[in-house]
């Protein structure tokens, strides 16, 4: 077919953008966009979406993308986001992040890079960006410092199609936010987490003006929002289903009246000192349809406000109980009892919750996919044995920190739960060999092992986990007796994994043989591994995209080189800098990366 081209003769315009929109990968698309300028052209009209990170001259860069990309509906910017600058000279790419050099970096006089200062999108951007997309759905501003109401208030009156602003952490005021409720009466989705320029006033004029559509909202560490907003909302947003608050400003009043008016909240995440049971009852008795909970750090919070919720919220699927020190035994049984279609559970740091409470869950809660125990020292292994015995679905488990659990529940999850694929267990210092050979050798579906910081375990649970599953992640760091003979037996049985951490250079020779996937690999504190293990890292293990290597005495500055040069994927190497050779920061140094103390 050399010099005949079929498919521009034959394909029509609108053809072949729909073949662009379905292309299932970024690099696809930006390899289309270079095969000649019409497909460049027609490659901009199919993208929907742009995300844009920090940038020299942030405000010129909007001006540039407006011209390129006219059918954008959802805009991200991102001042943390930060990549080689070269990405953003491509405009056949969906993502445009200038050089980190242009963030957080500020060298002294006599360093090696030179001084730059850090900018912004600005108002001025911002306002551009309204112009040149005035179709916009979906708008992200993350840590926009230089964001005022001015700008927002630019975008609100150009962009009318808005369902869903992200404003965390811009300094964005009341004005601003009247104007989004005046303009934007499609509005769904709002996040306001630390914007702490807002009061009020401008929330009470927001649930005025968009609060029949509003379905999402989101507050946090905003002073000047008090009690008067939660009632315009409990008044004005009857749609919503979302609500995020961490505030010590709010108390009972502001919840009960959003209880009260929004009985079609589903998902309630609540972080405040000052609010009691009498709330907690009251979203009880009006929010049947709640699925999700999350209560953080409630003091005033006890087992009777909990029982409310379980008397009343039926559909509740996923619960979270952090600090929150005075729920018990009774209040978590009202939960199994009342919650029978709980799939996700949390517990930490709820001292007073025992064995008896998440014995009752085992027996009540069938549906349970994921439990998550952390800091619970009352909980000991007859727990695991009921949850074993009456939660066969259970497909990830967390321990942190339970003192009171060791082999034994280990090994009755082990039996029960034989659809487990995720097991993450840290400073669990009664768990050992048994409990985990345990789980080899019944948990077949296991994909994801990390055991941080647990003493008794050794190589043999390892060969364990080898010969019965097939990881794709293990995170062993801090179990002193684990050697290369338990790495070795993963090696040679899990030929899928692609992220492991502690090993030596005899694993590091197998793992090059039986692991060619291993995309991440953390390497810290390992002392016995040495510029040889490197290198027989690296000879198969040619998609590795991520290493960290500090205090590792034996790895010297031949053994970065040889990581660096010998992966073509590397993306992250983080080490000591005087480990890091001139060449080699010369070759790839935007690939690595420094300790702290060493900057």
């Amino acid at each position: 077919m050399r010099g005949h081209d079929r498919i521009n003769t034959c394909l029509p315009d609108e053809l072949l953008v729909e073949i662009f929109r379905r292309l299932d990968s970024k690099p696809s698309r930006d390899a289309c966009s270079l095969v000649c300028k019409r497909w460049l052209n027609l490659e901009r009209l199919s993208r929907s979406t742009l995300r844009i990170g920090a940038s020299g001259s942030p405000d010129h860069f909007v001006k540039l993308i407006t011209r390129c990309f006219v059918n954008v509906r959802t805009v991200h910017v991102d001042e943390r986001l930060s990549l080689p600058a070269q990405l953003g000279r491509r405009f056949g790419s969906e993502s445009f992040r200038p050089s980190p050099k242009l963030r957080y970096v500020k060298e002294k006089a006599g360093s090696e890079d030179s001084e730059f200062e850090t900018s912004y999108i600005s108002d001025a951007g911002l306002t551009v960006l309204g112009e040149g997309f005035s179709k916009l759905e979906k708008l992200s501003l993350i840590w926009c410092n230089n964001v005022s109401s001015m700008g927002l208030v630019s975008i609100a009156q150009k962009c009318r199609s808005l369902k869903s602003l992200d404003l965390q952490g811009c300094y964005v005021g009341d004005p601003g936010l009247a104007a989004v409720g005046e303009c934007c009466r499609q509005l769904e989705d709002l996040n306001l987490r630390f914007c702490e320029g807002l009061s009020d006033k401008g929330m009470v004029e927001l649930a005025l003006g968009c609060g029949k559509s509003l379905k999402s909202l989101g507050v946090a560490a905003c002073a000047k929002i008090t009690d008067i907003s939660l009632e315009a909302v409990g008044s004005h947003c009857k749609s919503l289903e979302t609500l995020s608050l961490d505030s010590e400003y709010i108390s009972n009043k502001g919840l009960l009246a959003v209880a009260k008016g929004c009985p079609l909240l589903k998902v309630l995440k609540l972080h405040s000192v000052n609010v009691t049971d009498e709330a907690l009852a009251a979203v009880g008795t009006g929010c049947s349809l709640l699925e999700l909970l999350a209560l953080y750090s409630l003091q005033r919070f006890t087992d009777k406000g909990l029982q409310a919720i379980g008397n009343g919220c039926k559909k509740l699927k996923n619960l979270t109980l952090s600090d929150c020190y005075f729920l018990s035994d009774k209040g978590l049984e009202a939960i199994a009892t009342g919650c029978k279609e709980l799939t996700h559970l949390e517990v930490n740091g709820c001292h007073n919750i025992g064995t008896m409470g998440l014995e009752s869950i085992g027996k009540s809660c069938q549906q349970l996919t994921e439990l998550a125990l952390l800091f619970c020292q009352k909980i000991g292994n007859n727990a695991l044995l009921e949850v074993g015995r009456g939660c066969k679905l259970l497909q990830a488990l967390h321990l942190v920190d339970c003192s009171g659990i060791g082999d034994e529940g280990i090994c009755g999850i082990a039996r029960g739960c034989r659809k487990l694929k995720k097991l993450h267990i840290r400073r669990c210092y009664e768990i050992g060999n048994k409990g985990i050979v345990a789980i080899g050798e019944y948990c077949k579906s296991l994909m994801d092992l990390s055991l941080r910081f647990c003493d008794r375990v050794g190589d043999e649970a390892l060969v364990a986990i080898g010969q019965g599953c097939s990881l794709q992640h293990l995170n062993v760091s801090g179990c002193h007796q684990i050697g290369d003979a338990g790495i070795i037996a993963i090696a040679r049985g899990c030929p899928q994994l692609s992220y492991l951490d502690n090993l030596g250079d005899m694993a590091m020779a197998e793992l090059g043989e039986g692991c060619p996937l291993l995309k991440e690999i953390l390497l810290s504190h390992c002392r016995q591994i040495t510029d040889v293990g490197i290198s027989h890292l690296v000879k198969n293990c040619t998609l590795l995209e991520s290493c960290h290597m500090v205090y590792c005495p034996g790895i010297t500055a031949a053994g970065v080189a040889t990581m660096v040069s010998g992966c073509a994927n590397m993306k992250k190497v983080l080490v000591e800098k005087w480990k890091v050779s001139q060449r080699t920061k010369r070759r790839a140094g935007p690939v690595i990366s420094y300790l702290c103390m060493d900057l």
